[in-house]
Parts: C-alpha cells; sequence; structure tokens
C-alpha cells in the first residue's frame, strides 16, 4: 500500500470513529499525536489529545446526535489529505459556550446541518494536524447566534 493510501485509511478511521454518529474516543490515543493540532472557524482551536477529548466529549453531550460524514472521496498529496464532509445535530443536551462567537442555553433543541472541507497532516500513521473550513455562518444562523440577513 503506498503513503498515501495508508494515509487516507487512517483518515478514514478519524472521520469514522472520531467525527462519526458513535465517538470512540479511544482513537485519539490509537491515531492522533500527542501534541495533535484541531482548529475550526466555529470554535477555539485545540492541541494535545487530553483537549481534543474534552472537546469532544462536551460537543457530543450538548449535541447527543452529532455526525459528520464524507461526501467524496478522500484526496492525498504527500503527508496530506483532504475531504469534504456535510453533518450536524440536535441541541438537547447541557449549555454549550465553545463556539467562538458565544454560547447556547442547555437543550434549545436548534437544529445545526453544514458542509466542510478538512486538510488532515499524517506522519507516521499519526495524526498532527486537523485544520478545517467549515461553513459557520449557515451553523451559526441555525443555532439563533448569527441572525441572517434580511
Amino acid at each position: 500500500m503506498s503513503k498515501q493510501d495508508e494515509n487516507k485509511a487512517v483518515v478514514g478511521r478519524w472521520f469514522t470513529e472520531f467525527w462519526g454518529k458513535t465517538v470512540n474516543l479511544g482513537v485519539i490515543d490509537e491515531i492522533a499525536a500527542p501534541d495533535m493540532l484541531l482548529k475550526y472557524s466555529l470554535h477555539e482551536p485545540r492541541r494535545g489529545r487530553e483537549d481534543i477529548k474534552a472537546f469532544m466529549t462536551d460537543f457530543r453531550a450538548a449535541f447527543p446526535d452529532l455526525n459528520f460524514w464524507g461526501t467524496a472521496d478522500l484526496i492525498a498529496e504527500g503527508d496530506y489529505v483532504v475531504g469534504q464532509w456535510e453533518g450536524g445535530g440536535t441541541h438537547t443536551g447541557p449549555a454549550f459556550g465553545d463556539f467562538l462567537i458565544g454560547g447556547l442555553p442547555a437543550a434549545t433543541g436548534r437544529k445545526m446541518r453544514f458542509t466542510g472541507t478538512t486538510v488532515l497532516k499524517v506522519i507516521d500513521g499519526r495524526i498532527v494536524e486537523e485544520i478545517g473550513l467549515d461553513d459557520g455562518v449557515t451553523a451559526l444562523t441555525q443555532l439563533g447566534l448569527l441572525k441572517a440577513a434580511a
């Protein structure tokens, strides 16, 4: 298997087990580098396994049905893998204050569904960074944190 195919397999597993319908936090220890960077426009950047676990634990508590899935084949070149995705969830859990623009009180019942593109860097079978550009305006508007233009 080529390096690019190996890297796509790592990222495919990450997308399924970390971002998919049922989270497996153990995957963080298995394939995330100890000082991995996780960065999206909606949230403060997270660094390191424990910080990333805390982020996902809180995100899934607030959005218990959170689920993201790929919408196109992964593209790999060198140490980088690019993926397109779609997903979201319903805020039925506790208050959530991790959005850069503000927080949500408990159980608003609001739904978010949005898309994005993510670039992941994989070195020796470990993800060292995940940097994504998400359609945060759509998500934040759906959640009532941004007002739609009239």
